[in-house]
This record gives C-alpha cells, structure tokens and sequence, in this order.
C-alpha cells in the first residue's frame, strides 16, 4: 500500500532579477525585471508504507523543494501529493502530528534550553502519554546515546551530539514518516557510521517510511534499498543504487597483477589491459564471481587479484555534469 502518492507535482517561484550599484537599486525601487523558475517539474512517484527512499541529485535538482511540498511547508503549484492520505498543505495541522522532520543545517530543539527540557516540550506539544514518553527516550538512549547529553544546553552541544538528539526528538511521538535533509552533514566518521546503522535499523523494523535525502552515498547505501535521481525537478531514475551505476556505465571488475615480462592471452579470458603489468576482466551479470575468480588465479604469474567496485561517486558525479 502507498504511503505516499506524489502526482505530476510542480513548484515555480518568482525570481526577480535586481540591478547592481546604487543607481540600480533606485531604479528597482520603480521597476523590477521578473521570471518565473521551476524547482520541480511534474514530478510522479509512490511510497510503500515503511519503505526506505532517497532522493539524489545534484544542488537545485528540486530535492528540498520536494520534502517541503511533503511536508506541507510548499503549496504545489500544479499537481497533488497525498502522505497517508492526507493533502499536507490542507490538513498540514493532522499531518504535522504524524511526521518527524531533521533539517542537517537547522534545530527543532530550543538553543538555550537544556536537551531533555526541548524534548519535554515536544513530548508535550504531540500530547505523548508520560509511560511512552519514558520508554521511547530510553530506547533512544539506547540506540543513539543521548543519555549524557541530556542534561546539556542545545548550544553546548557539538554537531555530532546535536544531530544525535536532533533525531531522538524527531522521533519521540513514533511518527510513522521521517523525513532526513542531509542529516550526516559535517558529521565526524564515527558519528555518521552509528546513525546509518540506527536508521538501517529503524528502516527494517518497517513500521517508518524513510525519506532522505543527501549527497552522501555511503548514506544511500546503509539506509535506502531504493533511489530517485532528480535533476531540473524531474525523475532520471527511479530504483535500485545498483541499478542506477549499472545505467550510467559503472561495472564491477577484477583487477589482476602480473609481472610485465609475461605474455597472457587478454582475448581468451575476456579481459583487457589498464596498465603495463595489470589486466581487469569485467564482472557481468549473471556470472559468478567466484567462476571468474578462479579463471584469472589459474593464469599462471599473476600474484596480485582484487575485486574492484564501480566507482560510484565518479559515476553519479559524470551524471550531474550531464
């Protein structure tokens, strides 16, 4: 069952264009010069209830524009979205309630209260029974290790602690949506590793849709199964990150090292050479590593085999330039 159900859904704004120097700033004061822009362009997509989606694109791809539609904070300016069968512009005081929302460059939580006092507030505000409240804050604590933090000013905190809490908050009434903007931004290695594996956690317990949306592909790997590529408000590629590689040209390979000096038959095992001394054969689908593994060992001189990923950021990255 979808969750959520976006229809040919549009969003243009109003630029207008302002002069430079102080005879053009008067001169605007009388006439402005104004386009229309499109940050998204009929854009279509479903949601399963409990499923795990990123959206992926480069920067103005229409990504944030997006969640905002979803989260009720944008009108669409042409088409319809629907999130639990609710319009979230025109039910956005029901649809609030069942949503937990993490902006990675913004906080929900209040600068100078202490943490626990932020999330006492949001407890309060989304009317969660006392016994909830304590039991989901201690699973919390367990999962993200809040529990020091607590008693802490939201100002004291570094961006790692603060993230860590900001998505505890989020998620204190048990929304059955989460919305995640760039929520690893600035984030040390340890950090982003121990919010992938909560998120990856909480996408296969399948009781919250998950939608994230980031330029980290290591985040897209941990956490979303499926991904929607967006470039000029559209959809380039709805399914899996595997599958998006594979359509841009990415493939998996073996490299194998060898000494100079021999003479191997490339033609015959299908591979080809990349420099003096290493050779690579393609990993197709459809046939086992293993069988092609034991191919390129059986060559006699090769002393050095590893199995190379496709280079996914250089991929992705080709594809924006596109």
């Amino acid at each position: 069952m979808s969750f959520i159900v976006a229809d040919s859904l549009s969003r243009r704004f109003v630029v207008r264009d302002r002069s430079r120097g102080l005879w053009g700033s008067v001169r605007d004061l009388f006439s402005t010069s104004e386009r229309e822009a499109t940050a998204v362009d009929g854009l279509s997509f479903s949601v399963g209830a409990g499923e795990a989606v990123a959206l992926l694109g480069p920067n103005g791809a229409g990504k944030s524009t997006t969640v905002k539609m979803l989260c009720g904070i944008l009108r669409p300016s042409a088409g319809t979205v629907r999130v639990g069968g609710l319009d979230p512009w025109v039910d956005r005081r029901q649809h609030v309630r069942r949503m937990g929302v993490v902006f990675g460059q913004r906080t929900q939580l209040w600068w100078d209260l202490a943490v626990i006092e932020g999330f006492d507030l949001l407890a309060a505000m989304f009317e969660v029974p006392p016994g909830e409240y304590r039991a989901r804050l201690s699973r919390l604590d367990d999962t993200l290790g809040i529990g020091p933090l607590l008693r802490t000013p939201v100002r004291q905190l570094s961006l790692g602690e603060r993230m860590r809490c900001e998505l505890a908050a989020a998620l204190l009434h048990a929304p059955p949506l989460l919305v995640l903007d760039e929520p690893t931004i600035g984030l040390d290695v340890a950090v982003k590793l121990r919010l992938r594996a909560f998120l990856a956690a909480l996408r296969q317990e399948g009781r919250t849709t998950l939608l994230l949306t980031t330029h980290d592909l290591g985040d897209i790997a941990a956490v979303c199964p499926r991904v929607l590529l967006l470039a000029r408000g559209r959809c380039l590629h709805d399914g899996p990150l595997d599958a998006l590689v594979r359509t841009l040209g990415g493939q998996r390979r073996v490299l194998a090292r060898h000494h100079p000096s021999l003479d191997i038959d490339l033609h015959a095992l299908g591979a080809y050479a990349v420099v003096p001394g290493q050779f690579a054969v393609p990993l197709l689908p459809g046939t086992p590593d293993a069988n092609v593994l034991r191919r390129v060992l059986a060559v006699p001189g090769v002393d050095e085999v590893v199995v190379e990923e496709a280079p996914i950021e250089a991929l992705v990255a080709q594809a924006y330039g596109s």
